[in-house]
């Protein structure tokens, strides 16, 4: 009977033994298939950056002129209207030439006098001074013609389109000029610059404009004029901004903004998937890894400008630190992670 006992003993004995082994491989099973967090790392850079700023400003034509006579005289004809090229040298409007001829008269008859008087003043039948008063009427009724002609029949001074027409065939030409040309091949730009740029900016500086009018499109332009003192009420002082428009697709009156790029300065480029912005607030950090502990770092970061897919870094990470650019969401600073890839 003893026997039966000790058997039995033996038996349960094995079978705890059995039992408690399995547990304890259950919880090393358990352990091996806790993971670490995956993360992908990027190393961050350390290149020049320009530094621009951006000011708004209208589109001006680069030349104005008001095509309008001295005295108002009534118009004869008008050769081209609003949306018409006219190139330097055309001829614009004719007024009324009446009067040009009663004008034209008395400096040929002026002539004919001065020219009488100089064959007896050089053969001793005139003075000096009928002399002086023969050529001076006749260089004064010279003048008044050559004045007369130019404000009867009118001529472009500048290649450019015509942007106003003010009378038609037949009205006296009264106040209004009767026809507006603008240069706006090339055109230009006035913007008020803050003080603080003043000793970076220079004649020539090349700058980039967009327009609402044509989305995200770029055109190229300088600097051509800087104007040498500054606004005391407002800091600012103006600045000339041409842009060549070959191709006059710039217009008059368009709303512009003009980035200019004055700096080039070294900074710390990140990927913008590394930066985390901090909920409840307007803070932004990263993740930094630390290869001799294989763990990460919270880092709280100030941003300069968004380069395209980059972010600029002023302060919070270095150049060839590692930070985290995918599966930060599970961190938390100090963890240990697993890098699935290094760049």
């Amino acid at each position: 009977m003893k026997k039966v006992f000790s058997l039995l003993a033996v038996v349960a004995v094995a079978a705890m033994a059995t039992s408690c082994g399995g547990a304890s491989d259950a919880k090393k099973a358990e352990v091996q298939e806790v993971s670490l967090p995956k993360v992908e790392v990027m190393a961050a850079q350390s290149r020049e950056v320009v530094q621009d700023v951006v000011f708004t400003g209208n589109v001006e034509a680069n030349v104005v002129n008001n095509i309008k006579p001295q005295q108002d005289r009534r118009i004869k004809s008008i050769r081209y209207d609003v949306g018409d090229r006219v190139k330097k040298g055309d001829l614009l409007v004719e007024l009324d030439d009446s009067y040009l001829v009663q004008v034209k008269a008395q400096m040929e008859n002026a002539k004919t006098e001065y020219e009488r008087t100089n064959k007896l003043y050089e053969v001793g039948g005139a003075s000096k001074s009928e002399w002086d008063a023969r050529r001076l009427q006749y260089d004064v009724a010279k003048s008044s013609y050559e004045n007369l002609l130019e404000n009867t029949t009118m001529i472009a001074p500048i290649s450019g389109v015509v942007s106003a027409r003010n009378f038609d065939v037949g009205d006296m030409s009264t106040g209004a000029p009767i026809l507006v040309i603008q240069q706006i091949s090339p055109v230009k730009i006035m913007i008020n610059v803050s003080e603080t740029l003043f000793s970076k900016l220079r004649k020539g500086l090349k700058v980039y404009v967009q327009l609402d009018a044509y989305g995200d499109e770029k055109f190229e332009g300088s600097i051509a004029r800087i104007y040498p003192t500054i606004d005391s009420s407002t800091r600012t002082f103006p600045v000339e901004v041409v842009i060549p428009n070959r191709n006059e697709k710039v217009r008059p009156g368009m709303f512009a903004r003009v980035t200019l790029p004055y700096a080039k300065v070294r900074r710390t480029i990140v990927p913008d998937r590394a930066v985390n912005k901090l909920m409840g607030s307007g803070d932004r950090y990263v993740y930094i890894y630390n290869p001799a502990e294989g763990s990460v770092r919270y880092s709280k970061v100030e941003l300069g400008r968004r380069l395209d897919t980059e972010f600029e870094i002023l302060s919070g990470v270095k150049p060839g630190e590692q930070v985290v650019v995918k599966g930060q969401l599970a961190l938390v600073n100090g963890a240990e992670v697993e890098i699935v890839n290094q760049k």
